[in-house]
């Protein structure tokens, strides 16, 4: 059985992790690490300590109506993604042990497109 790394629980929440295939299970952010445990599968979990997390990214649309997932970027093991069925209580939780300029929102669909555009032109001139 997994030991959490956590001695205070702030908020338990079903969740979806994307890595790789997709994983059900629940999120639980604590006052040391955000934690999600695979509801079946009790050798899937992902433990971050805060003192790991780099940003939180989150994907707004609709003007911050919906946020269908966010991101953890860890500073050594990459980029975790996830979704949940309240992913505003999911932030606010995290904020409490993030640095407000650490979350960040992600790039929309048109951001990306504008970029890509602006790349290709740059890489025409060289």
């Amino acid at each position: 059985m997994v030991e959490s790394l956590n001695t205070q629980v702030d908020l338990v929440i079903d969740a979806t992790s994307f890595m790789g295939l997709t994983d059900y299970g629940s999120v639980m952010i604590g006052d040391k690490a955000f934690e999600f445990y695979h509801s079946r599968d009790t050798r899937k979990f992902i433990q971050i300590p805060w003192e790991e997390v780099d940003y939180v990214i989150a994907s707004v649309m609709f003007k911050g109506k919906w946020i269908p997932r966010y991101a953890i970027q860890t500073k050594q093991n990459g980029t975790f993604t996830f979704s949940s069925k309240q992913p505003k209580k999911v932030l606010r939780a995290i904020q409490q042990y993030i640095e407000p300029s650490h979350m960040v929102q992600s790039l929309s669909f048109f951001d990306v497109v504008k970029r890509g555009i602006k790349s290709l032109g740059k890489k025409n001139k060289t």
